[in-house]
């Protein structure tokens, strides 16, 4: 009996590593790579409601994946379009150059966002429809993507696509060289893309929009299991007297994950993605659970309920991928673009110190002081961005003062004003900057896109403004996110050793047998892959 179960696990273990040999992109194995991002999806979330979950969504990659469950990113400002410029790249700011979601642009002398494009227009837009007037781009990225060097190595064969309700997260993971990135105008809901990827909107674009999907997220309520009603996406106006956005009515809702998930499914088979002689890609991101998670923190029932939603969605959409594509001819990596704070009266309960701090005082106090020190009254910080203060170099040149003294001026005014910690835009750029915890976190944020600012950062648990949590931070809380793969190429089971959200794009350029972007910083996760001969078999979560 032995000697059957051994040829039996000995068979299963050459199978496995038969696949997996045999993957690569040029031979379309796996004829479909699917990157899941969730935003705001904190890394222990999905362990804590494991036992709630149904068996084909999140459980699928948990229970039948290679699931990481110590994935932490190593860079300080934990934030959307950093992280999801970094699960593309595979590196940081440091490398790929995107800083924040936006900051102050000192030609431009405004707040800039960090895909925004002046010189592209949106493409989708149904006729009365008024939305913004330029559109986005990846102009911003200092380095490629696994998308790029899946167009580079096929000579363009691959179709690469990215979908989000945001326009960074579809278009930072997929870099320069996609077929499209689409997401939606924030005011109508409509999903439009960019000039810079074609000359026009797609006819498969023009229908979806025409047609009532849209609509149909409309005048939903979203109710508890007693049936009160705790969301609801009936058009209303805001304080200000003007119409709440569909971003906000339905973004904020389960039905904005499962919006995205039409439009995704409209790209696969329009473009009929998975059908090539090549790997095709598609990153997928969900930005409701962020959008919703800023009001009510990642401890709420409604917060549970959007991920519950999430997980029964995406086992709807991996059904999909089985019946379109074919089961074991896709793989999908899942991670998080970043973390999220408790609620300060969550973490109050706990007795764990939660003080919260105003954005526009702290602005008002250093302007003040800076102008007692130079006896010129002016704005010479101009914007704060926790944990990034953005200065106004014409300001202080003005009074004769350098970009490195100005910082330095700024950094220690912050560390008077209660700042734990501080460092100059300067000191990074030279990696001179004095020795903390997260000292390396902190380097691995400097970028030269925006002019003069300082980094300051606050205690645990300390928050910016009022009511809402956030996330910006190297604390755990903000950096703890899921990493898992799955596939027949992979290995199941549970991963502890420490890894990070860079190791994903190489991965799968292992995978692929593809370079890995060109700025990469992350580290093949072999242990991950079936036909890795010195790891044995993982045991697998689904005996949790």
């Amino acid at each position: 009996m032995r000697s059957h179960v051994r040829k039996a696990i000995a068979l299963l273990v050459l199978g496995l590593w038969a696949v997996a040999s045999f993957a690569s992109a040029y031979n379309a194995q796996p004829k479909l790579v699917v990157i899941v991002v969730v935003d705001q999806l904190r890394g222990d979330l999905l362990e804590r409601y494991h036992d709630d979950f149904g068996e084909g969504g999140f459980r699928l990659l948990m229970d039948h994946g290679a699931w990481f469950t110590s994935s932490y990113y190593n860079y300080s400002t934990t934030k959307t379009a950093p992280g999801h410029a970094t699960i593309g790249t595979g590196t940081y700011a440091l490398g790929h150059g995107i800083l924040a979601n936006e900051w102050w642009d000192p030609k431009l002398r405004r707040i800039v966002s960090s895909v925004e494009d002046v010189n592209t227009r949106p493409l989708g837009l149904p006729a009365g429809v008024e939305g913004e007037r330029s559109s986005a781009s990846p102009h911003n990225l200092q380095t490629d993507t696994i998308g790029d060097e899946l167009k580079l190595a096929t000579n363009g064969q691959a179709k690469v696509f990215g979908v989000a309700l945001k326009d960074r997260a579809a278009i930072l993971p997929v870099g320069f060289s996609a077929n499209g990135a689409f997401f939606i105008d924030p005011k109508s809901g409509v999903f439009i893309t960019s000039t810079y990827y074609m000359p026009q909107a797609p006819a498969w674009l023009v229908r979806f929009n025409a047609g009532k999907t849209r609509e149909s997220y409309l005048n939903r309520e979203v109710k508890d299991a007693t049936g009160k009603v705790l969301r609801s996406t009936a058009p209303a106006k805001n304080s200000r007297g003007k119409d709440v956005s569909f971003y906000e009515l339905v973004g904020s809702t389960p039905w904005g994950s499962d919006y995205t998930i039409d439009l995704a499914r409209q790209i696969i088979d329009n473009e009929k993605l998975g059908t090539g002689p090549v790997t095709d890609l598609i990153s997928i991101s969900f930005s409701s659970p962020d959008i919703l998670g800023h009001r009510v923190g990642p401890d709420s029932p409604e917060d549970k309920l959007m991920l519950l939603a999430l997980d029964r969605s995406l086992a709807g959409f991996f059904q999909y991928l089985d019946a379109r594509v074919g089961k074991g001819n896709w793989a999908v990596a899942l991670s998080a673009d970043h973390g999220i704070a408790p609620m300060t009266d969550y973490a109050s309960r706990m007795r764990i110190p939660a003080p919260r701090f105003n954005t526009d005082d702290l602005r008002a106090q250093l302007n003040q002081s800076l102008k007692q020190k130079h006896a010129r009254d002016s704005k010479y910080v101009t914007y704060i961005d926790y944990p990034t203060v953005h200065l106004d170099s014409e300001a202080f040149e003005a009074v004769n003062e350098t970009e490195a003294d100005a910082e330095k001026t700024v950094a220690d005014l912050l560390l008077q004003l209660g700042f734990r910690y501080s460092a100059t835009k300067t000191q990074m750029a030279a990696g001179n900057i004095k020795n903390s915890v997260f000292r390396q976190q902190v380097l691995n944020s400097y970028s030269p896109l925006a002019g003069w600012y300082v980094f300051g950062l606050m205690g645990p648990f300390e928050l910016p403004g009022s009511g809402w949590t956030t996330h910006a931070v190297p604390y755990s809380y903000d950096a703890h996110v899921p990493l898992a793969f799955y596939g027949t190429a992979f290995r199941p089971g549970i991963y502890r050793e420490s890894v990070e959200p860079v190791d994903l794009a190489v991965t799968l350029s292992s995978l692929l047998r593809t370079n890995k972007p060109a700025s990469a910083v992350g580290r093949v996760l072999s242990e991950a892959f079936a036909d890795n001969p010195g790891v044995g078999i993982a045991a697998s979560s689904a005996s949790k």
